[in-house]
């Protein structure tokens, strides 16, 4: 018998304060809230099928030697992005700077028919904004 296919649970951001990466991304993007730790270690948002987290770079220290890498603010973006789906890039990106995001690239029309951005959270997460593929 075959294993069952892994599925995509949730992608976990490491942070200085959880909680409230948690609550710019409420008001930022106006995603829901979902499970916050009681510690303030681990928070998460309701994004669907797969939730969006963020643990406290400590979190990260207690769970394997070394911890992570901490994000950058400035500078190249680390190797990972998260991409949230509106169907208004263009309003998006412009919430997105006005809660304190800074713009990597201006929305602009992709070959494949998607509009997209990018932009850094104020905590050095790269995001992109893309309409639906």
């Amino acid at each position: 018998m075959a294993d069952a296919p892994m599925l995509l649970g949730w992608v976990i951001i490491y942070v200085d304060d959880p909680p409230a990466v948690r609550e710019f991304y409420m008001g930022a993007f106006g995603l829901q809230g979902g499970f916050v730790a009681p510690t303030g270690t681990y928070a998460e948002l309701d994004t669907g099928a797969t939730k969006l987290a963020f643990a406290a770079y400590s979190l990260g220290e207690h769970n394997f030697d070394g911890g992570v890498r901490r994000a950058e603010p400035d500078g190249r973006p680390a190797n990972v992005e998260i991409a949230l789906v509106a169907d208004d890039v263009d309003g998006a990106y412009a919430r997105a700077l006005e809660a304190g995001c800074t713009s990597l690239s201006e929305p602009t029309d992709e070959p494949q028919g998607q509009r997209v951005a990018w932009v850094r959270d104020p905590f050095g997460t790269l995001l992109e904004l893309a309409t639906p593929l």
